[in-house]
């Protein structure tokens, strides 16, 4: 598996995978995650320009993709229940998203990310069951419940290695 920085050419294949995502959480219950345009376009762009895109592909096709950005993540900044493991630096991932052709792409993308930090936060939709058993698998600690711009509240979580 390649994983490299997103460039704005790879837009035509990224947004397709985010649809096969969202097809993908609706199978499993997921109903009200990533509803309607999100994650849109010009967010994807937006966020390619910003150097925090990555994709991973195998045998020459991007399967997947996520965001990779150093905090502070202002909606971290409260948390409600318990609390963050440290106030370290930190990274965040967001949007992981895969085509569903390929198995592993989660952990393949955290091992990547801890290639390059040796701490991960990461949010996620209390009905994502699926994300949520990756990351209690993977070693993360749930920390308490964060709330996006829009109000939303989302499943917080942290590792430290």
């Amino acid at each position: 598996m390649k994983i490299s920085r997103a460039s704005q050419s790879d837009i035509d294949s990224i947004m397709p995978i985010f649809e096969a995502a969202k097809r993908f959480m609706r199978s499993y219950g997921n109903m009200e995650q990533w509803n309607g345009p999100y994650p849109s376009r010009e967010l994807m762009l937006n966020e390619i320009a910003s150097g925090h895109c990555f994709v991973m592909e195998n045998n020459g096709k991007i399967v997947a993709t996520f965001c990779f950005i150093p905090g502070k993540d202002p909606t971290y900044s409260y948390i409600e229940g318990d609390s963050w493991l440290d106030d370290a630096p930190y990274f965040v991932i967001h949007r992981l998203a895969s085509d569903q052709t390929t198995r592993g792409i989660a952990r393949e993308c955290f091992d990547w990310c801890f290639r390059h930090t040796d701490n991960l936060r990461v949010d996620t939709h209390r009905d994502n069951i699926v994300m949520q058993n990756f990351l209690h698998s993977y070693g993360f600690t749930y920390c308490g419940i964060i709330y996006l711009a829009d109000g939303s509240p989302r499943l917080a979580y942290q590792k430290h290695i």
